[in-house]
């Protein structure tokens, strides 16, 4: 599903990163932890459905092994039957050893790896998953400021569990349809979560949903902000924070999509454009509904990608001409003239000249 990641750096550190693997596999090994290779073995002990389209699943060790830790904003790859490896947050309390929980938002126009959760994984199954690994890291903050919407709350709802166990100050706003599409309503009421969860249901009209200008309007002390959601509640987030003078580094992003349907690249009024690749000579025709990475790939032009959702920078690409349709979380304004991340971004003008 996805290229090349993002390279790690490890402060001190002379080795190189498969060999960091490699070291943590045979220190989990030796402390009994559930590792095979670069992938764990997990059953399915349980089953839930928290909304018409959103399940969780609680995978745990063999009953000899114990579960590598994990830290809040960390995802898992699964391998789906079938064969597809989707990535899904971890939703439970970084302190439980004992178990992961994901959720799994079917996508009824999706490619299929929802809907294959859906409907053949079964409880005492066994899915194979990736270590826990974290772009979306929590860090350490005077008050932290949690917005979520949709299926985005799985990231924020791991934070919000370690912040309520630690005693740190938060909140939490939760935007979502109605109150039978909010995922985790019986956990977000208890009593830990009193008062520092705020729910926010639209109706379907962004208008009537959460002010995030009023919210963001001014920054409590040394605070950050973790959003995760859909592409229209992460700009206008992203565009508030700005507007209410939160420094970048204070401000994180973590964009969910329906597979195969981003939706960052999908907008009412989208139309065809080419993209002229400077150094191979080519011109390619980019259709609506189609991502300038995906139609890359068609063409056997390689860029490396990651999250393929406009939040990590993997697949920045040089821009040497044209208007771009910039629909990222991750390129700032002084960047924006000369680059473009393929995966989701598109084009006003007729053509883009791309340093490809």
């Amino acid at each position: 599903m996805h290229g090349a990641g993002p390279t790690h750096r490890y402060a001190g550190a002379t080795a190189s990163f498969p060999d960091h693997l490699a070291c943590l596999r045979a220190r989990l090994r030796q402390e009994g932890h559930a590792v095979l290779s670069d992938t764990l073995r997990l059953r399915v002990s349980r089953i839930e459905s928290e909304t018409e389209d959103i399940r969780t699943y609680e995978l745990v060790p063999p009953p000899t092994a114990r579960l590598p830790p994990f830290e809040a904003g960390a995802h898992l790859e699964v391998r789906v039957p079938g064969g597809p490896l989707r990535q899904y947050s971890l939703c439970n309390d970084p302190q439980e050893t004992h178990r992961y929980v994901i959720a799994v938002q079917r996508e009824h126009h999706g490619r299929g790896g929802s809907r294959a959760m859906h409907e053949r994984v079964q409880v005492d199954d066994t899915l194979l998953t990736s270590l826990p690994r974290n772009q979306f890291p929590l860090v350490p903050a005077p008050f932290t400021l949690l917005v979520a919407g949709g299926i985005g709350i799985t990231p924020l709802l791991a934070m919000a569990e370690q912040l309520a166990r630690t005693g740190a100050p938060f909140a939490l706003h939760y935007c979502t349809r109605s109150p039978a599409r909010t995922a985790f309503r019986v956990r977000l009421s208890e009593p830990r979560f009193r008062g520092r969860v705020h729910l926010h249901h639209d109706g379907g009209d962004p208008a009537r949903g959460l002010d995030v200008r009023a919210l963001l309007a001014e920054r409590p002390g040394g605070a950050h902000l973790y959003c995760c959601g859909p592409a229209p509640l992460m700009g206008a987030v992203r565009d508030a924070a700005e507007v209410g003078g939160w420094p970048q580094e204070t401000v994180h992003f973590e964009a969910f999509t329906a597979e195969g349907t981003n939706v960052l690249t999908q907008r009412p009024g989208d139309g065809t454009f080419e993209v002229a690749l400077k150094r191979s000579n080519r011109v390619l025709h980019v259709p609506p509904g189609m991502s300038i990475l995906n139609v890359l790939r068609t063409h056997g032009v390689q860029v490396p990608s990651d999250c393929e959702s406009g939040s990590c920078g993997t697949c920045l690409t040089g821009l040497l001409g044209g208007e771009p349709d910039h629909r990222d979380c991750f390129l700032e304004a002084g960047q924006r003239s000369r680059n473009i991340l393929v995966c989701v971004s598109r084009a006003r003008s007729r053509r883009l000249e791309l340093d490809l």
